[in-house]
């Protein structure tokens, strides 16, 4: 691993064990799907390009059971993809399906990583938990290399469906408003969603915490029912409508 690590003393107030203990749950789903994961990896291959003359490395930060990053891994093949996540029984299952995988996370002191040590990071579906985003983008500002690439991916506000819903005074798909059942809105699943995007906001934020913002795509939600997911397919060449948002950046 040629990411340098870092020892420091500066400390930041940590999640409340509340949410640390629903998110340590394996039961809690942590991606939308492969179709994102693909997608992505295939914008991160494009923008690093061949592993011929350099091995770029690319942290996965909160990456979770390792699933996405192993998706991705085979387009990024001689890159070195190294896992980061905040939780020990994460990153055990995360070990059975990649090489690198290291504790870290972005609050408490940071991430231990030197600064300018990445070449690119995917931070896939994490920034919808965060209690502190501005603080989270500040921290993988921190590690990436000047130029280095961002590839955030997280749920739209926007999606075409829940433009839908909200006409009709339902509370959209992907909002929470309750740790412990869904209330209002369609699907089962609690998934601890404290911030959403659209894809207006997520670009100016992005570029408020010193990123050129070099793209935004969309990608399909594997939770749409499946004889709606032809169109959520079709909407993702309008990526301001995408089930979700998928944004490269760079560091500037």
């Amino acid at each position: 691993m040629t990411a340098t690590a870092r020892t420091t003393t500066a400390a930041r107030p940590a999640p409340p064990a509340r949410l640390r203990d629903f998110y340590e749950n394996p039961a809690v789903p942590v991606a939308s799907g492969d179709a994102r994961s693909l997608r992505q990896a295939r914008v991160l291959a494009t923008a690093l390009g061949p592993a011929t003359s350099r091995t770029a490395t690319v942290l996965d930060i909160g990456c979770g059971d390792g699933t996405a990053a192993a998706t991705a891994a085979p387009l990024l093949a001689g890159h070195r993809v190294v896992g980061v996540d905040w939780s020990q029984d994460a990153l055990q299952r995360a070990h059975a399906r990649l090489p690198y995988v290291v504790r870290g996370e972005l609050t408490d002191g940071g991430l231990p990583f030197a600064d300018g040590a990445a070449d690119a990071v995917l931070f896939s579906e994490v920034v919808e938990h965060l209690v502190d985003p501005d603080s989270a983008l500040d921290e993988l500002r921190r590690v990436l290399a000047p130029g280095g690439h961002l590839m955030l991916s997280t749920p739209n506000l926007a999606a075409w469906y829940n433009r839908g819903l909200l006409l009709a005074g339902v509370q959209p798909v992907f909002s929470e408003v309750s740790l412990r059942a869904v209330h209002g809105r369609p699907g089962k699943e609690v998934v601890g969603h404290l911030r959403l995007y659209t894809a207006r906001a997520l670009r100016a934020f992005v570029a408020a915490s010193g990123f050129e913002v070099v793209g935004l795509t969309g990608a399909p939600f594997h939770g749409v029912p499946r004889p709606l997911r032809a169109l959520d397919r079709l909407a993702c060449a309008v990526p301001s409508a995408a089930s979700i948002l998928l944004l490269h950046a760079r560091k500037v």
